[in-house]
């Protein structure tokens, strides 16, 4: 005879890893998506623009990543962590009148497969993205379903503060 298991969690198959991701607040989504974070809308720069504007406009927007696009095509080619940017500035890496292209993480175009993340995704997804693959990640870019526009950006503080403020 069968057992059944009785859990809030969601429990299912995870195609980031081998095992089946579990969620731990899956009780208190219920049903909400990406959307439902409200994540503000993504500030993209070019390659080119230089390091003290990335800084001065995270800043200003209490951004923690900001995105990097193609000025021609807009193609998204990378981000930058603010945090990141401001040790290698300390460290005297890079300067402020660098351009961005010296210090930022680039996007692996060959051979590598990227989870899409959209405004539709449900927030047990975006869970198992940040916590629940081979490489945990800290934020994740909020797109279109075909990938042409970069919307926003989600972080692991953004889904933890839905939860808080989410009652069980």
């Amino acid at each position: 005879m069968a057992q059944t298991i009785k859990t809030s969690a969601h429990i299912g198959p995870s195609p980031l890893g081998s095992k089946p991701f579990i969620s731990k607040w899956s009780s208190r989504y219920r049903g909400a998506t990406v959307q439902d974070l409200e994540p503000p809308a993504a500030l993209s720069l070019n390659p080119t623009d230089p390091i003290s504007l990335a800084l001065i406009s995270a800043f200003e927007r209490d951004y923690t990543h900001l995105t990097i696009v193609d000025s021609e095509t807009r193609a998204l080619l990378g981000y930058i962590a603010i945090p990141v940017l401001q040790a290698q500035l300390d460290t005297g890496k890079v300067k402020p009148e660098d351009p961005l292209s010296k210090a930022m993480a680039r996007f692996e175009r060959k051979g590598k497969k990227y989870r899409v993340i959209t405004m539709a995704t449900p927030l047990e997804e975006l869970e198992e993205f940040f916590d629940g693959g081979a490489q945990k990640q800290d934020f994740a870019v909020v797109t279109d379903e075909d990938r042409r526009f970069v919307l926003g950006v989600a972080t692991r503080s953004d889904l933890e503060e839905f939860v808080k403020r989410r009652p069980a």
